[in-house]
């Protein structure tokens, strides 16, 4: 079973400031004469990012006139149904088609030559076209840069097609007079499919499932400029079939040169006659065949699979391939992709299991492209339902395109996958308004942390002090922003609980948070609430006053990112880079390189104690930060930030995490960030501070390391979540304190055997790209003793699963570390968690690359090998049993403090309906359990049955598998 990775944080209530409403369309308002000067200005317009019926703009003015002291700016929209609903850095008013926009209180300065910045969301019709006429200050500005517009004019709106459809598209850009297109992308629903960069500018979208919402067909464009068009959106139909069709059991197989594949056809439906089905190559390479040529189906044997067996010849070249299509008359046609490969090698598996994860059918992404958490959607652990999401899947997905690049030479679906992320979980400027009113000065007001949920809500405490935060100025000096360019870590995708985004109650993929009230409260015990509480839903309060206590409460956004997530995928786009270089193709994944450099750059607010104290903390009165001095150089367990939704509203905060768990170290992406120019972070510090966390981090699993070999749980700079004074005798680690299951403790953070393996690996990934010895001594002790309590053939295995814990480690002397003879672990039960497996293997496959060691080079084929044999129609997968279920049902125990806590007097209600209320359960808030597939197993277990059982598809855990196949076969080719 995975452990339920959980990430915790607190809110800070804002002050309790009301001010004007967010202007909407056709509402004006009045400002003071702006300052009449010598005009000259060029505006540069553009849609930033644009969803069906809505949009972001962002429009840059450039002063080329005398300085002003005040501004207005003049618009018409094209099309009357464009209008401006909610506007930042500037004040918005808009009749009919005309928009003004004057200077907010702190922008009205512009000198010669200098930008001012302004943004709004909006809506739109059936067309969102680009304004190219406007003013400032009533002057023309006769060098505005209007950005290039781009129209899909194929297909039509709401075309309808039959399933699987082949869409063609068709986009037509236009440029300002003398510019050019450099390229066009074409997207579906947010998903990157193709790029074109010649006239004229199309591409077919083969192989569309039916679904019953529409497919948005999207279209941008490009100038030679790099500037960017709106987004053209087409919505689209695809139907199911209502003929019969063939159906195959896969989507592809892999040869070998000289062997052969399998795949099985069968029919949708019954016939009244004998069918023939012909089988036969439309596409590829003629060293590939397929028999038979033909095959029956009777009325009676219709539904049962017949083989179709595809064979290459000895001379078919390695990543050769071809299509196999299957036809018969009144029936809808399928295919089967062949490519040839080393059967049973680690790249071909890798391609079996690239192609599982991306085939649609499978059901690994939602409609707009977005991987969910597993393909199962009853499922309790770090995300409370399946079909939400985590910024570990989408850094896994990147990590999953990378390897996909290196194998295939194929980039878009990497760039795509950044893309994507970028849309959907790293908060845009419009999902985090108020970050300018944020004061480095005064990060946060102090909240306590308790260890059990029914001490909360905690009260705020302004008479405790807090440092300064370090980093805002240089961050918003590098990229011109407020804002944080990080990933929050949980995503409703399909909208299941109803919030929608800002309460709007439909929008899909939406911020939400579950953990909030100490370590003691499990998954089993949370209360899901909106990251944007507007107070719709929840109590009079929203859901704020479950966790924090004051006088009163604000509407406000709060984001929480786990840094392993944003490491993990610097880690993923240092590889993608490295391999493109190799092929010559660097250029294609610039940006994204640039990004994750961007990523790393704020991902230091992880190193930060919560409050910005010094390390060593032991009352809430100990020292507050200044300038770096409250750095821990470790990677915490989150960082978070938030403000109010009123942009008017005069606040906003950022937090740190005081405690930090050897399990979300990354030394690689330490090293990446300050060692590999091509990621080099903007802020002029972010290098050396990268470097110190880098030899910070390499320490920490030496102080870490049990007698064993194992690594231990971490250590906190706030004793008990409230800066308590540490018991007589506790081991520290440059002033942090030891705790041996750090942020989480039902069940212990500490117990899972898989967070060995994910850091453990990111240390070997350092290990073998630099051959440090400090890294090198640490594996040296792990892998032994890992092997020694792993049984594994080529057939089966059995690695840990469960850990226990004694003892502790010796106070740190970085001088001279001591042996960690007083601290012990134990194995306490084994398993067969595969995605921990596919950590496990590529752990071992990097150490055995660079050391040299056999055995460890053995242990990883064989555990590979073994996994395959988990291998099914989606996948890899084994059975678990959920015993753990039975806690769904269970109403708040004060005895046993299981259940979920809410306070005595409180109230609320979820968005459908469920009462939020003393003696309420998990499924009592998430009644929509009950109308899984699934759930009649778990709900005869409550009634006294068995546990249940079940074979989930995690995401996380199919990735984990497939790279480890790609890394074998990359760093032993010959096997």
């Amino acid at each position: 079973m995975r452990a339920r990775q959980r990430v915790r944080r607190r809110l800070r209530r804002g002050l309790a400031l009301t001010g004007a409403a967010v202007l909407g369309a056709g509402v004006a308002l009045t400002a003071g004469a702006p300052a009449l000067a010598a005009p000259g200005c060029t505006v540069v317009y553009k849609v930033q990012s644009q969803w069906s019926g809505g949009f972001t703009g962002d429009i840059a003015i450039t002063n080329t006139g005398d300085p002003l002291t005040s501004w207005k700016l003049e618009y018409d929209f094209p099309d009357a149904a464009q209008k401006v609903s909610q506007g930042w850095n500037g004040v918005y008013a808009q009749s009919g088609r005309h928009v003004t926009v004057t200077n907010a209180a702190w922008n009205g300065g512009i000198g010669t030559n200098g930008t001012v910045s302004t943004g709004f969301n909006g809506t739109f019709g059936s067309a969102n076209p680009v304004p190219t006429a406007f003013t400032l200050n009533g002057a023309p500005c006769n060098g505005a840069v209007a950005a290039p517009t781009v129209e899909i004019t194929s297909p039509a709106a709401n075309t309808r097609y039959t399933a699987p459809a082949s869409i063609p598209i068709t986009a037509t850009p236009t440029v300002a007079s003398g510019g050019s297109v450099s390229k066009v992308e074409f997207y579906h629903d947010g998903l990157l499919i193709n790029t074109d960069t010649a006239a004229p500018y199309t591409y077919t979208w083969s192989g569309v499932p039916a679904q019953t919402a529409a497919y948005h067909l999207q279209a941008i464009a490009y100038d030679a400029n790099g500037v960017k068009s709106n987004t053209a959106d087409v919505p689209v139909f695809v139907d199911a079939a209502t003929t019969p069709a063939i159906v195959a059991d896969a989507s592809s197989v892999t040869v070998s040169p000289g062997g052969s594949a399998t795949f099985k056809l069968a029919l949708s439906k019954a016939p009244t006659a004998n069918v023939t089905v012909a089988v036969a190559r439309s596409a590829g390479a003629t060293t590939l065949s397929a028999t038979p040529a033909s095959l029956t189906f009777t009325p009676s044997n219709w539904s049962t699979g017949q083989t179709v067996t595809v064979a290459a010849t000895s001379a078919a070249a390695l990543g050769a391939t071809a299509t196999f299509s299957a036809t018969a008359s009144g029936h809808t046609a399928t295919s089967v992709n062949a490519t040839v490969a080393q059967q049973g090698s680690a790249d071909a598996r890798f391609t079996q299991l690239y192609n599982d994860i991306k085939n649609p059918a499978n059901g690994y992404f939602s409609p707009d492209g977005v991987p969910y958490h597993s393909i199962e959607t009853l499922i309790d652990e770090a995300p409370d339902q399946g079909h939400e999401t985590t910024s570990e899947a989408f850094s896994y997905w990147l990590w999953l395109e990378a390897e996909h690049g290196h194998a295939a030479g194929d980039w878009a679906p990497f760039n795509s996958a950044w893309a994507t992320m970028e849309k959907y979980i790293i908060p845009s400027h419009a999902d985090q308004p108020t970050n300018d009113k944020y004061d480095a000065s005064k990060p946060a007001t102090y909240a306590a942390e308790y260890p059990l949920p029914s001490q909360y809500p905690s009260q705020l405490d302004q008479s405790v002090s807090v440092g300064s935060d370090p980093l805002a100025a240089e961050l918003k000096s590098a990229y011109g922003t407020s804002d944080i360019y990080g990933m929050h870590w949980l995503l409703d995708v399909d909208n299941v609980y109803g919030f929608g985004r800002c309460g709007d109650g439909t929008s899909k993929n939406v911020y939400i948070n579950t953990f909030q009230r100490g370590p003691q409260e499990s998954t089993f015990e949370t209360v899901p609430q909106p990251s944007c509480d507007t107070f719709k839903h929840g109590g009079p309060n929203g859901f704020l006053d479950l966790f924090t206590k004051d006088s009163s409460y604000a509407k406000q956004w709060k984001y929480t990112n786990a840094p392993d997530a944003d490491s993990r995928a610097v880690q993923a786009a240092y590889w993608a880079y490295t391999w493109a270089t190799e092929q010559g193709k660097q250029s294609q994944i610039s940006s994204a390189v640039t990004n994750a450099a961007k990523m790393g750059d704020y991902l230091r607010y992880s190193f930060y104690d919560k409050y910005f104290k010094q390390p060593g903390c032991a009352s809430t009165s100990c020292a507050a930060g200044t300038g770096k001095n409250a750095s821990n150089n470790l990677m915490s367990w989150y960082y978070a930030w938030g403000g109010a939704t009123d942009t008017n509203a005069g606040w906003a905060w950022r937090i740190g995490s005081s405690t930090s768990h050897f399990g979300y170290q990354n030394p690689m992406a330490a090293y990446i960030l300050s060692n590999v120019s091509a990621f080099a972070p903007k802020s002029p510090t972010a290098k050396a501070d990268w470097q110190a966390s880098l030899n910070r981090q390499l320490e920490f699993y030496q102080w870490l390391q049990s007698s064993e070999g194992a690594i231990a749980g971490g250590a906190t700079n706030s004793w008990n979540g409230s800066y308590q004074a540490r018991p007589a005798g506790v081991p520290t680690f440059y002033g942090l304190a030891y705790v041996e299951a750090p942020v989480y403790e039902d069940p212990p953070s500490n117990r899972w055997f898989g967070m060995q393996t994910w850091s453990l690996e990111r240390l070997a990934e350092y290990y073998y790209t630099t051959n440090d010895a400090k890294a090198k001594s640490v594996l040296d002790k792990w892998v032994p003793w890992a092997l020694a309590n792993s049984t594994i053939s080529a057939t089966d295995f059995s690695i840990p699963s469960d850990m226990a814990w004694s003892g502790a480690p010796a106070t740190w002397n970085p001088s001279s570390p001591a042996a960690n003879t007083n601290l012990h672990v134990t194995v306490t039960s084994k398993g067969q968690d595969l995605g921990v497996a596919g950590s496990f293997a590529k752990l071992l496959t990097y150490y055995a690359a660079k050391s040299g060691n056999a055995a460890a080079k053995t242990a990883a084929k064989n555990l590979l090998d073994a996994i395959w044999t988990k291998k099914d129609s989606k996948g890899v997968s084994v059975t678990e049993t959920r015993a753990d279920y039975n806690r769904m049902d269970d109403t708040y125990n004060a005895s046993t403090g299981q259940g979920i806590y809410i306070p005595p007097g409180w109230s609320g209600t979820m968005p459908n309906g469920d009462a939020i209320k003393p003696g309420v359960s998990f499924l009592d808030i998430r009644s929509f359990y009950k109308n899984d597939p699934d759930y009649p197993k778990v709900e005869a277990y409550l009634n006294g049955g068995p546990a249940p059982t079940f074979n989930y598809h995690r995401f996380w855990a199919q990735v984990d598998v497939a790279t480890g196949y790609a890394d074998f076969a990359r760093l032993f080719p010959n096997g």
